[in-house]
C-alpha cells in the first residue's frame, strides 16, 4: 500500500501541517510502545467519501487504552469529528486510509501509567487503494506464535502488539509467501498478522473465535452479517492448522486488506488455486456496501461532505 500521508494531521484537537506534528525523543511510547491505534477505510464513490464503521473504530480506540489504563483527553466523538475533519480538510476525493491513534507522551521512564501520564491523540490519512491482490494471495504458518492474552491483551490494538506480527510477515516474505497465518498458544488458527482469518469447508464458513487470540475486527463483524445476510452458514470456531490444507476456500479480512482471496497455504493448493464461490460473492458483498450501493447498511457509513 502506498503511502504518501495528507498534508493536514490532527493533534490534540487542533488541526496542524503534518509536519509540525512532531513528538520529542523522550516520547514514552517509543521507549515502550505505549500507544494505541485504528486503521480506519474511507471510500469515494463518486458523490461523497464514507467513512466505514467510524463509531465503532473510535469507540474500540479508548477500549484499547484502557487497558493500559492511560487516559486520552478525547471523547470517542471527538475522535470520530478528527477523522472527518482530517479527511475534509485534505479536501479527500478518493479512497484512504485513515490512522487515529492515542499515545503516552513525555512520561520519562517510568513503568507505571499513572492517571496523570500525559496522553497525546492524532489522526493522520492517505490516499489508499488495495492492499493485496483482488486474484488471491500465498500464505506460509508462520513459526511465531501469536502471543497469548495471559501475556497481553489481544483485544487491545496496542503498537507493541505488532512486534509480534512484523516477525511472523518478515518470515513469510523471506520464504517466498505473500502473507502469514499465525497460531495460537494451543497450535490453533489464530489470525494474520493484520487480518482475520476465514475458512469455507464444506459449506460452511469458519472464523477463529476470540479464544484463539484473534482481533475481534470490524471488517470480520462486517463478513459474518453480511454471510448471514446471504444464507451462508457462518460462526466462530476453532480451526486446527491441518484443516487449512483441505480447505475449499481461506480468505483474510482487514480494514486495509478489504476482503482477500487466499490461494494457497504452505504451498498446497486451496481449492482450484482461485477465488472461490463464496469468497468472491462476500468480496462483491463487501464492496457493495462500503461503496455506498447496499441500502441495508447504509449504517455503517458516515459521509465526510
Amino acid at each position: 500500500m502506498k503511502f504518501t500521508p495528507c498534508a493536514t494531521a490532527w493533534l490534540d484537537g487542533r488541526h496542524v501541517p503534518l509536519a509540525r506534528a512532531r513528538v520529542p525523543v523522550t516520547t514514552h511510547a517509543l521507549q515502550y510502545g505505549t500507544s494505541v491505534f485504528e486503521g480506519i477505510r474511507a471510500y469515494w464513490n463518486g458523490k461523497n467519501l464514507n467513512v466505514v464503521r467510524l463509531a465503532e473504530h473510535a469507540r474500540r480506540l479508548l477500549e484499547s487504552a484502557s487497558f493500559y489504563s492511560m487516559s486520552p483527553r478525547h471523547t470517542a466523538e471527538e475522535v470520530a469529528a478528527a477523522v472527518l475533519g482530517v479527511c475534509a480538510r485534505n479536501r479527500l476525493r478518493q479512497s484512504c486510509y485513515v490512522r487515529p491513534f492515542c499515545f503516552v507522551g513525555d512520561h520519562g521512564i517510568n513503568l507505571d501509567i499513572a492517571p496523570g501520564a500525559p496522553v497525546h491523540t492524532a489522526v493522520y490519512a492517505f490516499p489508499a487503494s488495495r492492499l493485496f491482490p483482488a486474484s488471491g494471495v500465498r500464505v506460509g504458518v508462520s513459526s511465531w506464535k501469536k502471543f497469548s492474552d495471559a501475556s497481553t491483551p489481544h483485544m487491545a490494538k496496542a503498537g507493541g502488539n505488532y512486534l509480534n506480527a512484523i516477525l511472523a510477515t518478515q518470515e513469510a516474505h523471506r520464504n517466498g509467501h505473500d502473507e502469514a497465518i499465525m497460531l495460537d498458544s494451543r497450535g490453533l488458527v489464530s489470525e494474520a498478522p493484520g487480518e482475520n482469518v476465514f475458512v469455507v469447508r464444506r459449506g460452511e464458513l469458519v472464523t477463529p473465535t476470540l479464544a484463539s487470540s484473534a482481533l475481534e475486527g470490524l471488517t470480520r463483524d462486517c463478513v459474518l452479517r453480511l454471510a448471514s445476510d446471504a444464507g451462508m452458514s457462518a460462526r466462530a470456531g476453532d480451526i486446527a492448522r491441518s484443516e487449512l490444507y483441505v480447505a475449499d476456500e481461506i480468505f483474510l479480512t482487514g480494514t486495509a486488506a478489504e476482503v482477500t482471496p487466499v490461494i494457497s497455504v504452505d504451498g498446497h493448493r486451496v481449492g482450484n488455486g482461485r477465488p472461490g464461490k463464496a469468497t468472491r460473492s462476500l468480496m462483491r458483498a463487501y464492496e457493495d456496501a462500503v461503496m455506498g450501493r447496499d441500502g441495508a447498511h447504509a449504517g455503517w457509513l458516515t459521509a465526510v461532505y
